[in-house]
């Protein structure tokens, strides 16, 4: 099967933001429409369940230039549709934009800026369920056997008890949830529905889809035909589906262009923090920061992750170290900056888009949800040392195209050292059909992280580096981030000496 994916997230930097909690609109609120105009649980409050802290787009688009000067090329929104939840998994209309959001009115202005900007939004699909208030399943709980919509859900008996824990809910809901009833994506008018309002918006001009649990859709064919009708409107619109383990049975070109990629989460924390990860934290999510992991078995894991899915899909994976889902990064490693500063450099130099959440970057902390949905730090309480890093190593990725699309060779381990090379060759990126940006090199680059408490030095023999590009004799390199040192030996070899807990990229 010839596979493709789009080309501008090859070279993507994503940025995830959860609308409830990024920013509130600077317009006084008085001028708000009325339906925004509503107590709100204080912002800087530990976030709670069910409870709204105001965050809308509006504020969004007040603050895209802070994500530009980021380095940021993409933002990814969790749900934003109209909803009874601060998280919008809840879905009542998928046509609306919630209304304490700004509605489509903020909605449009927040496109048309972000494109200005040549920021591309992906929008969060939930269209395995749908909620107690969306119209179809509200009009069968108020009309029972009479309503016309029965087949678009899967009703088991009567009477159905959507609220009370005492009964059975005789209706199934997304992991027994009642909130949550799940659809019948065999019913032809609700399978049509659904691949509509994924058509709505992308005509309206998103640049792709985030489908959140596709797995649990298990009609066949399903996910084809949306990617078929989606790439029919926009070939370029980027699919990406939340699955947390192998996801071969997507990844073959039919129907994802890549999934979130806890994949290569899950290894890097474990090898770069290892024992340092906090376990409350990581023991329920299912993306295992540990046990505790060397440099070789983690080069082996990557190397056989590359090896899992086609070339094409590796440059459209999602790679993150947060997200929604699970505990901040930086509390995961116990606050340890170096942790967090080497999976960084590792995510940034990673095939794959890197995906930052929202904070991460000014130093936010929050441990399971609903705590990792915290408030967006007001200005005064942020990091800039941990700004200034994620900058820098942004940059680095999108100025220095190796990093982004280019192959990946594992070099050489020792004990907690790790090193491996990212190669560019003119024809690949005219096979790849990307754009240089102005100023970006192609230059092979070499990326080595030391996660051990002692300093190592660690020799790259010269038919290994051969392998990696023929230019390439242990010469000629030039520093492009981190410490350490580098040193050309008499027979073409190259010697790293790398700090403890550094990392370095030449």
């Amino acid at each position: 099967m010839n596979v493709t994916t789009p080309s501008w997230v090859k070279q993507a930097v994503f940025y995830q933001i959860f609308p409830d909690r990024f920013a509130q609109s600077c317009k006084p609120r008085h001028s708000l429409p009325p339906t925004m105009q509503v107590p709100l649980e204080s912002w800087d409050a530990p976030p709670q369940f069910h409870s709204y802290k105001g965050g809308d787009l509006w504020g969004v688009a007040e603050n895209l230039d802070y994500l530009v000067e980021l380095g940021v090329t993409a933002i990814y929104f969790t749900p934003i549709f109209q909803s009874a939840s601060n998280h919008r998994y809840h879905t009542h209309d998928y046509y609306k934009v919630d209304p304490l959001l700004g509605g489509e009115a903020a909605f449009d202005v927040l496109l048309e800026a972000a494109h200005a900007r040549g920021l591309k939004v992906v929008l969060d699909g939930v269209f395995n369920h749908a909620s107690r208030g969306f119209f179809y399943f509200n009009d069968i709980l108020e009309n029972g056997s009479n309503s016309p919509w029965i087949d678009w859900f899967q009703v088991e008996k009567w009477p159905l008890h959507p609220y009370d824990d005492a009964h059975p809910a005789n209706f199934k809901g997304w992991w027994n949830m009642r909130a949550l009833p799940v659809f019948n994506h065999d019913h032809p008018p609700a399978r049509e529905y659904l691949m509509e309002v994924g058509e709505y918006w992308i005509k309206k001009g998103i640049d792709g889809w985030r489908l959140d649990v596709p797995g649990e859709v298990k009609t066949e064919g399903f996910w084809a035909e949306f990617r078929d009708r989606i790439k029919a409107i926009n070939p370029e619109a980027y699919i990406v589906g939340e699955v947390w383990d192998d996801a071969t049975e997507w990844l073959q070109g039919d129907q994802f262009d890549g999934v979130m990629n806890y994949l290569f989460t899950g290894p890097t924390l474990a090898f770069v923090a290892g024992d340092r990860v906090e376990k409350p934290l990581v023991e329920g999510p299912g993306y295992y920061p540990y046990p505790a992991i060397e440099a070789a078995d983690y080069g082996q894991k990557m190397t056989q992750l590359l090896q899992q899915y086609p070339w094409e899909i590796q440059l459209t994976q999602l790679n993150l170290l947060s997200s929604h889902d699970i505990a901040r990064v930086l509390s995961v490693v116990g606050e340890d900056r170096s942790s967090y500063e080497l999976a960084l450099l590792l995510l940034m130099t990673f095939p794959g888009a890197p995906s930052i959440y929202y904070g991460d970057e000014i130093g936010m902390v929050g441990g399971l949800d609903p705590d990792c949905r915290r408030g967006f730090l007001p200005k005064t309480q942020w990091d800039s040392d941990w700004l200034a890093l994620h900058k820098r190593l942004i940059a680095l990725r999108r100025s220095h195209l190796a990093l982004a699309v280019g192959q990946y060779q594992s070099l050489a381990t020792d004990g907690m050292a790790y090193a491996f090379a990212r190669s560019l060759s003119p024809q690949a990126v005219e096979e790849l059909g990307l754009d240089i940006p102005e100023g970006a090199t192609l230059q092979t680059c070499l990326v080595a992280v030391n996660a051990g408490e002692a300093a190592v030095t660690l020799v790259i023999d010269a038919d290994v580096l051969a392998k990696v590009s023929p230019a390439l004799d242990g010469s000629g390199s030039t520093l492009l981030y981190g410490t350490g040192e580098a040193e050309s030996l008499a027979d073409g070899a190259l010697r790293l000496s790398i700090p403890p807990r550094a990392g370095v990229v030449l």
